[in-house]
């Protein structure tokens, strides 16, 4: 199996490109594969498919066999590939997702490579049984969430996939693997979720980290920023446009009052290209 290790911002993943479907074994190929130390390593392995209804279709598996739904990061990632190896010559493409249905690109290129990318990522989901969460309200604002004796409050979003956003005072030394995997299996989430540590610096500027489902603790999280954006408007805290600083590197995030949705821009890289058997 031919693949490139690709990356955005330092969330890493194992591209494969010429398979017609989603082989049979991908989830125990995405445990072995992932593994940091006895396989390539990385945070999941993303297929690049055919698609009836876009230019190209993406499946992501996690670094623990799940499948996510969307993911922000792997979807610059693909656009670049796709560009690169000239499975496209458009700089505007269409990419399906399983989790947010079909999702604009726009490639900005660099030396005849691509270089950023823009993606429209849709409009955000609010209502609390849609994220989903066992939460009638719409939308879930400033909710409590009790584990281990300490209190959390939290914003609910889906970008296609499930995010709750939790402020803290120091989200770039907030201990992720003491509070991340409790969250993420909470009952408050029936489907699991992605858990964003935000702190609001500014108006334009937020850090974050994140515990991504599935994954653990990743260096980025594209639609996490998304959530971080929508849930810091939603709360009062910034403007439509800001910086989400991320331990990789930092997103541009948009949420276009006109239309509602949101647009994410941000780098890709590739890393090496190998086979496996």
């Amino acid at each position: 199996m031919e693949f490139t290790k690709m990356h955005g911002l330092g969330n890493d993943f194992i591209v494969v490109a010429g398979e017609r479907a989603l082989p049979d074994n991908a989830a125990e190929l995405a445990v072995r594969l992932c593994n940091r130390f006895f396989g390539i390593g990385a945070d999941g392995l993303v297929y690049i498919l055919p698609s009836d209804n876009a230019d190209f279709k993406m499946r992501i598996i996690n670094s623990d066999g799940s499948e996510a739904e969307q993911c922000g990061n792997a979807i610059r990632c693909v656009a670049k590939y796709v560009y690169d190896n000239g499975l496209t010559d458009k700089t505007e493409l269409t990419i399906e997702t399983i989790g947010a249905g079909v999702q604009p690109v726009r490639i900005t290129t660099e030396c005849g490579q691509a270089a950023w990318v823009t993606v429209d990522m849709g409009q955000p989901i609010l209502n609390g049984l849609d994220v989903p969460t066992t939460i009638d309200a719409n939308p879930v604002l400033g909710h409590s969430v009790v584990v281990d004796g300490r209190e959390f409050k939290f914003t609910a979003v889906s970008m296609g996939n499930p995010h709750c956003v939790i402020y803290v005072d120091d989200a770039a030394n907030f201990d992720l693997a003491a509070w991340g995997p409790k969250l993420e299996k909470h009952p408050l989430f029936p489907r699991k979720i992605n858990v964003e540590f935000a702190t609001v610096n500014s108006r334009e500027q937020v850090d974050m980290r994140v515990w991504e489902r599935g994954a653990g603790p990743t260096l980025a999280c594209g639609t996490g920023a998304c959530a971080t954006l929508v849930s810091s408007v939603l709360n009062g805290l910034t403007d439509r446009k800001a910086t989400i600083s991320l331990a990789g590197g930092d997103l541009s995030i948009d949420w276009n009052e006109d239309n509602n949705r949101i647009y994410m821009t941000g780098p890709a890289a590739a890393v090496y290209t190998g086979s496996v058997d």
